[in-house]
């Protein structure tokens, strides 16, 4: 659990965040008086740079539901590695019955994953990638899945110190 503590961001006011709205739910609780509706909205935000969050917001009208989702993504932000458009190795998590595998993909392949990835990896600005949900298609953990396997990413440079090994002899052959 560490991990996702060390990649924690802090939302600075000189970083534009862009948003996306992933999932909208409506909710109907029936009472005396009648139906009374109520919204959440599941919103992702990332700078195109290698930041990413995501957020819940609840509320009687999408809007707010929206907004509220928004400040809570903000809250939640990770740093992910990015290199060269695309992700340094291939990585697979999980988060409740969603289960996600996200491979490195070459330059000009784009973003091949489904609705709820996409929305994740393209906040990130990751250009290149090749992913598959392999397990439930719930779009609340489909997204925790894919934030939990960036956040499992690791950098060569990290690797490599803790490998001891000198990168230049990695690249050489």
């Amino acid at each position: 659990m560490s991990k996702v503590n060390e990649n924690k961001v802090k939302a600075g006011g000189e970083v534009e965040l862009k948003d996306k709205v992933v999932a909208i739910n409506r909710v109907v609780k029936t009472t005396k008086g009648g139906r009374t509706f109520s919204f959440s909205a599941l919103v992702v935000v990332g700078d195109g740079n290698g930041v990413v969050g995501q957020g819940l917001g609840k509320a009687k009208e999408v809007q707010e539901a929206i907004a509220k989702g928004i400040d809570d993504a903000k809250k939640n932000l990770v740093k992910v590695p990015i290199m060269h458009g695309t992700i340094p190795h291939e990585q697979l998590a999980k988060a409740g019955a969603a289960k996600v595998l996200i491979k490195p993909a070459a330059h000009g392949a784009g973003v091949i994953a489904g609705g709820s990835m996409r929305a994740v990896l393209e906040s990130a600005g990751i250009t290149d990638v090749l992913a598959k949900s392999l397990g439930s298609a719930n779009p609340h953990n489909v997204v925790k899945a894919t934030i939990n396997a960036l956040t499992l990413l690791r950098e060569p440079i990290q690797v490599s110190k803790t490998r001891r090994i000198k990168l230049s002899k990695v690249f050489n052959g």
